[in-house]
């Protein structure tokens, strides 16, 4: 397995200060120019997004500024003299956001993220005015409350307040860059979050636009990944000195980095990736058409990034192990494997937090079918997580459709730190899954990036992802499943059509 850090003592320049701002945590890192993770170099500062009954699930923008300065003032501590060896600042942040300006470009809403599900019923409205296949193909996006129309539509509707002080529309991406350089940008990877770009033009979406109500000067000007902004303002130029005139990268989504991150940058490797939710990706040129149920981003001008995110993952995990006081997670595990496949007689909607790919059902609760008083309590965690394996099997089963032989590489603290979950997984999938070596593929996705902008880099493959072990699927096991995902297919036909 290839080194995946690194001595300051023994780092290659140059070096590529990374900022990777997500919904539970800040990271700043420094990575060298063989995409390792510089030892003694890393800064992270947690926080909560604040959430409400009424489907809030927002930041303050400033704060996250604030955040991500204070971890990039760390690093740069601890990188001593090594910082005059950065040659470039590449930032990736959570998809999708959303912040209203004022006329001189500070914040003047709450930063609403892909999580705020306010937009629910703005998003049916929308669905029915326009037609959201016409929408899907054109944007990559269907019309639901994660994107831009609905989040700007429930603006408009219930903070008429807001709507009306905001003279521009932002991401946190594009909002860091203006108060760090007077001047913000948005790349085309952030920008293809939104569900307003065109992503056959790869230009603001006029039809959507004007739908809205948006009028061209309040949204930003669309750049390609690999064009920086130079000369920070001040106060941060005599802030960070070493960062005073290199160039820094327009933000790319968190999804597309860790791809990259992760070896996946390429069409034949899929990068499934479960925190807290899941998603399961794969880069490939611009396809035709968007399979149903799933989205297509991008990375960047020339790569699109087509797959599907689920609302569960180890959302679902964590909350039976407390819910159903499982106890010593050693023992559950030991516990978990030896369970024959679909041997509980249950039948499970993993969706604790609603469903997003491929049926985007939104807030639908979870269901537990063919409970009896010999159901056990990790009866029904080996169920859940079978469950929440079949989901991807049904994205995995749209995305590669048209694909031959592909390997799936796993990222993602809730599933690398489950074996049992690995083996579901592949079982289910029919496919080899590769646990990443890489403890931080969104760091280090936007370290290669800006490592192949600067030239380093002849392709954003030349330096392979560290593996570790392999999980092979068994054949028996897979046949068990195929017919488990489609008890879950009728009950979902059933419960939600």
């Amino acid at each position: 397995m290839a080194p995946t850090t690194v001595s300051s003592a023994d780092v290659v320049a140059p070096l590529v200060l990374t900022l990777d701002i997500g919904s539970s945590s800040t990271r700043a890192s420094l990575f060298d120019a063989r995409g390792r993770s510089v030892v003694g170099c890393t800064a992270q500062e947690h926080s909560t997004l604040r959430v409400s009954p009424d489907g809030a699930a927002e930041d303050d923008a400033d704060a996250a500024l604030a955040r991500a300065a204070r971890s990039i003032d760390a690093v740069l501590a601890q990188a001593a003299t090594l910082a005059y060896q950065i040659r470039a600042v590449a930032v990736a942040t959570m998809a999708t956001t959303l912040v209203g300006l004022n006329a001189t470009g500070r914040a003047c809403t709450p930063l609403r993220t892909y999580a705020d599900t306010r937009g629910s019923g703005d998003a049916e409205r929308l669905r029915l005015l326009q037609d959201e296949a016409v929408i899907h193909e054109r944007t990559g996006c269907l019309l639901r409350a994660s994107y831009w129309p609905a989040q700007l539509s429930a603006i408009q509707r219930a903070e008429p307040t807001q709507w009306r002080a905001a003279r521009h529309w932002a991401t946190l991406g594009e909002y860091l860059e203006r108060q760090l350089f007077g001047n913000g940008r948005v790349s085309l990877s952030a920008a293809s979050w939104t569900g307003l770009l065109n992503r056959h033009t790869l230009d603001w979406d006029a039809h959507l636009c004007a739908a809205l109500g948006l009028a061209p000067e309040q949204l930003a000007a669309l750049v390609d990944r690999d064009e920086p902004l130079l000369g920070l303002a001040e106060p941060w130029a005599s802030r960070w000195p070493a960062l005073r005139s290199i160039p820094w990268f327009p933000a790319v989504g968190d999804g597309a980095a860790a791809n990259i991150g992760s070896g996946c940058a390429a069409p034949g490797r899929l990068a499934l990736t479960v925190g807290t939710t899941g998603a399961l990706r794969m880069v490939q040129e611009a396809p035709e058409a968007v399979p149903p149920g799933l989205w297509c981003y991008r990375v960047d001008r020339s790569r699109a990034l087509v797959g599907g995110a689920t609302s569960e993952g180890g959302n679902v995990y964590a909350w039976l192990r407390q819910t159903l006081q499982l106890g010593d997670p050693v023992a559950a595990e030991v516990a978990l494997a030896a369970f024959a496949p679909d041997s509980h007689g249950l039948t499970l909607l993993p969706f604790v937090a609603g469903e997003r790919s491929p049926g985007w059902a939104g807030d639908v609760p979870a269901s537990i079918h063919g409970l009896t008083l010999a159901t056990t309590p990790l009866a029904i965690l080996r169920a859940s997580l079978e469950a929440v394996a079949y989901r991807f099997a049904l994205i995995a089963k749209r995305l590669t459709s048209h694909t031959g032989e592909l390997q799936v590489v796993a990222s993602g603290g809730a599933l690398l730190s489950s074996p049992a979950w690995m083996q579901i997984v592949a079982d289910v999938l029919g496919r080899p899954l590769v646990a990443s070596g890489e403890a931080e593929t969104t760091s280090r996705g936007v370290a290669l990036l800006a490592l192949h902008s600067l030239g380093v880099l002849s392709s954003l493959d030349a330096l392979p992802a560290s593996e570790g072990p392999t999980y092979e699927p068994d054949d028996v096991r897979h046949t068990i499943y195929q017919q488990a995902i489609r008890r879950q297919e009728w009950l979902y036909e059933r419960l939600i059509g």
